[in-house]
């Protein structure tokens, strides 16, 4: 069986109803898959105003405690399936979704972790100078399958499927692990990511494999003040905080850097002639020693 994991915090009420509706009408048949909402410290309980009885196999869950990371943990602890397909609030999954699913977790058994493509629906048109950064918001798009047992491609993103195995080992490793890894996802205004990656990668860890796959598509709803360029930078800068953290999580530290090569770097991007393309290295490049930063204070603290 597959359990339909959707986190959320003070959803978009029309954003979460159209999530469900795409989910009441997949082509699996409902007793093949069970549905948690799991409501990550709503002001509004969502237990309250969101129906989903159209699901027989379904529960209304509350996590108190705010952050991405304790909402996914909590959903897994919950759910019964042996593959969970995280969904977010605002992702309207392709009819035969968890079809697709099913279907590859029974012919592909040697991969523990995969995802598909994911399609942009904006509420505005973009402007045309941050159309080439617009992949930071989740959309992928690629023309063939592929997969292997050497955690390569990597999964990521809206509708990850993973193993209950794979699940399990990292919800131990962030319970009894590194505490940075509480740091690889939102949690109030922080928009911080790589979470999902490292849940992913957790599939290699335990000698299965990961995969990406055309037949998985879903539509992403991306607001208008999602492709602001105040937005899309601060986003970056999330982007570059987290990739950072994600390397000393997984046993790849970066050395502190002496200033004189700090300066150097930014002085080659400032050189660059493009305004747009120089603030998003800026804001990547901030949030790397954002990082470094706190990645010495939290591993120096007694735990």
């Amino acid at each position: 069986m597959l359990s339909v994991i959707v986190c959320t915090h003070d959803p978009k009420p029309e954003y979460l109803e159209r999530v469900l509706a795409a989910l009441r009408a997949q082509s699996l048949a409902m007793e093949a898959w069970e549905l948690l909402l799991v409501d990550n410290a709503s002001a509004t309980p969502l237990g309250s105003v969101v129906d989903l009885s159209w699901q027989r196999r379904s529960m209304h869950v509350r996590e108190e405690r705010l952050g991405l990371t304790h909402a996914r943990l909590r959903g897994i602890a919950e759910s019964s399936g042996e593959i969970l397909v995280f969904v977010d609030d605002d992702n309207v999954l392709h009819l035969d979704y968890l079809e697709q699913v099913q279907q590859i977790g029974e012919q592909r058994r040697v991969i523990g972790a995969w995802s598909g493509q994911l399609y942009a629906e904006f509420e505005v048109e973009p402007q045309p100078s941050v159309r080439p950064y617009l992949n930071i918001v989740g959309i992928r798009q690629f023309d063939h399958d592929e997969w292997s047992t050497f955690a390569e491609p990597t999964p990521y993103g809206a509708g990850l499927c993973v193993r209950r195995s794979v699940a399990v080992a990292w919800a131990a490793r962030v319970h009894d692990g590194n505490p940075l890894r509480m740091a690889l996802d939102p949690h109030g205004e922080e928009l911080l990511r790589c979470g999902d990656i490292d849940l992913a990668l957790t599939a290699g860890d335990i000698g299965l494999g990961t995969g990406v796959f055309t037949a998985l598509r879903l539509t992403h709803i991306i607001p208008a003040r999602r492709v602001q360029t105040d937005y899309l930078l601060k986003l970056q800068e999330g982007n570059g905080y987290s990739h950072e953290v994600l390397s000393a999580v997984r046993g790849q530290p970066q050395a502190p850097e002496p200033r004189w090569r700090i300066m150097g770097r930014r002085l080659r991007i400032l050189l660059q002639r493009n305004k747009m393309r120089r603030e998003f290295h800026l804001a990547n490049d901030r949030g790397r020693q954002r990082a470094r930063i706190d990645i010495r204070r939290v591993l120096s603290e007694p735990h």
